[in-house]
């Protein structure tokens, strides 16, 4: 399956297609939801209005003998509703819209002004007492003070327990007022019995039902949760004659349309359009993603093709930024340097070929003319022929230098080594041939140590000083020198040559590459120096780069790690 493309966007269109499916499905699911939420909105906006009305009845009226008006108005708004009222002891008070069939097993709701539903009425009191329900009180609690500030309620109390015979003058008070206040005393007696049930001392109470911050009787009041129960108990205990009692409120649909039905009229083309689009969509992106996968791996395909044949293949065009063009980027990029690794093992075959044929040449010809009897094998030809073999070990010793390296498999012995000590040696080394030449040697240099193989270090320092000598015009110089920079220490060796152009210059370090193209090994070298020189640079894990002004002189900088003191 992995090596299928086909397969994998088939997976895709599939995957698609379910989530199409699944959007449907949840689109459906949520407009069916919706739907049953607006019914049943609707149905419990009734159940309330119809508790309403009947709880308003309770509040005004001690008893239900008045409510089969209000129970048959109620019906007429609501014609689909069968409306019951049963009290407590089984006893049917209203029926209404119904033909006497079975009641449900559970009643919508309990209609009773003191314990009011707060599902079917979120702003109800926490005591659950209609505040409509005033019992012996005149003035509604939301419109009383908190406080008596005439000091007539506390007179009355002192009164009521026989603490004192003088008038507290009620009869000057709004008759409402006082009517209030003698409730309110009334209601201490029934919360003070209920407190001394639980063994709490007595308090007394404010026009709002709390308890007062100042007792008469001097002793602090109990726990407020305990007061609170009292208080919502005697309330109701003081309010019950003042209410119809409580009885049980049954709602049923007993004929015509459910009043809870569910109606999708109008959305079904809605679904409908968005899983056609969804379904287009998937279609849609399965061609696009086909066509923008295949095509460019089509290209691809026949590219390697043609390269594996050993043909020569033109950039494959990048369309794009996605993966597919990142691989065609890096295809491009692998096609072009293997064409350029083939030229340059071509190259590289040729130049060795050519490296070692002279030196052959010479010395068969040379034995061929001692074996004709044409030249006597004197040691002036026995010189000859050792100068030829020894320019063929080097040119051996070189290309071995190069392959050990490239293999990654150069053993380097890492020992602390002077720096300046080791171009002065090979500076001296060269000294007799530069007196011959006439160029002049210089060193400068400070005292710094790396950490190098001292052997290969001066191979390094040996190749970049034979190369100056090589180009150096008599009367020239060849200076060295070695400073530190930060944590490296840079070694440059600068002559006052021809210099090297700049289209030349990038192939300073390239295998067989020389400035001079016209000299052969014997004046020009094998074109291997400065290649080795890179190779054992980047083993010690430093760099080498030139510079280089035609006319003036070029200059190699070598820079290399300075020793860690710290070791």
């Amino acid at each position: 399956m992995r090596r299928s493309v086909f397969t994998r966007l088939l997976i895709v269109v599939v995957l698609i297609a379910v989530c199409s499916i699944a959007a449907t499905a949840w689109l459906a699911t949520q407009l069916t939801t919706a739907s049953i939420a607006r019914e049943q909105g609707r149905e419990l906006a009734s159940d309330n209005r119809i508790y309403a009305e009947l709880l308003q009845h309770a509040t005004a009226h001690r008893d239900w003998s008045e409510v089969d008006a209000v129970v048959t108005s109620i019906a007429e708004q609501h014609p689909n509703r069968r409306i019951v009222l049963v009290t407590k002891d089984g006893r049917t008070v209203a029926d209404v819209g119904g033909d006497g069939g079975q009641l449900p097993a559970t009643a919508a709701a309990v209609v009773d002004a003191l314990a009011v539903d707060p599902v079917l009425v979120p702003d109800a009191p926490a005591d659950r007492i209609d505040k409509r329900v005033l019992g012996p009180f005149r003035t509604p609690i939301d419109f009383r003070e908190r406080e008596d500030r005439t000091g007539t309620l506390f007179c009355l109390r002192l009164v009521k327990k026989e603490q004192t015979r003088l008038g507290c003058r009620e009869n000057e008070l709004p008759f409402d007022t006082a009517a209030d206040f003698y409730a309110l005393l009334d209601l201490e007696d029934l919360v003070n019995a209920c407190l001394a049930r639980k063994s709490l001392p007595p308090v007394d109470l404010d026009p709002d039902y709390t308890p007062a911050r100042k007792q008469s009787s001097g002793v602090d009041p109990p726990d407020e949760p305990a007061v609170a129960a009292c208080v919502a108990a005697s309330r109701k205990e003081q309010l019950a004659p003042y209410v119809a009692p409580p009885v049980l409120l049954y709602l049923t649909t007993p004929t015509g349309p459910p009043t809870a039905g569910i109606s999708l009229s109008g959305n079904g083309w809605r679904v409908a359009g968005a899983a056609a689009a969804v379904l287009l969509a998937a279609i849609g992106v399965a061609a696009f993603a086909g066509a923008r996968i295949t095509r460019p791996l089509r290209a691809l395909t026949a590219a390697a093709q043609h390269m594996s044949s050993g043909g020569d293949i033109p950039p494959v065009p990048v369309r794009g930024q996605d993966e597919i063009a990142g691989l065609t980027r890096a295809f491009n990029t692998m096609a072009t340097n293997r064409a350029q690794l083939e030229q340059a093992r071509k190259a590289m075959v040729s130049d060795v070929a050519h490296e070692l044929r002279t030196p052959l040449s010479n010395i068969r010809g040379w034995l061929e003319a001692a074996e004709d009897g044409v030249s006597d094998l004197d040691p002036a030809l026995v010189a000859l022929l050792l100068k030829e073999a020894l320019v063929l070990q080097h040119v051996v010793d070189d290309l071995q230098d190069l392959a050990v390296a490239d293999a990654g498999s150069l053993r380097l012995t890492i020992e602390p080594v002077p720096v300046r000590a080791a171009l002065e040696q090979v500076l001296a080394a060269h000294e007799v041939r530069a007196a011959q030449a006439g160029v002049a040697l210089e060193v400068s240099a400070d005292d710094l140590v790396v950490d190098a193989d001292a052997l290969r270090l001066r191979q390094i320092l040996d190749n970049l000083v034979a190369n100056a000598l090589r180009y150096v015009p008599s009367g020239g110089s060849v200076s060295a020198r070695a400073v530190r920079d930060g944590s490296d220490v840079v070694i440059s060796v600068a002559d006052t040559g021809a210099g090297i152009s700049a289209q030349d210059l990038p192939h300073v370090f390239d295998r067989f590459w020389r400035a001079d193209r016209s000299r052969a090994r014997s004046t020009g070298g094998s074109g291997l120096g400065l290649a080795i020189v890179r190779k054992l640079v980047e083993a010690h894990g430093g760099s080498v780069g030139v510079t280089s002004t035609p006319g003036l002189g070029t200059t190699f900088t070598v820079r290399l790690p300075m020793r860690d003191h710290g070791h």
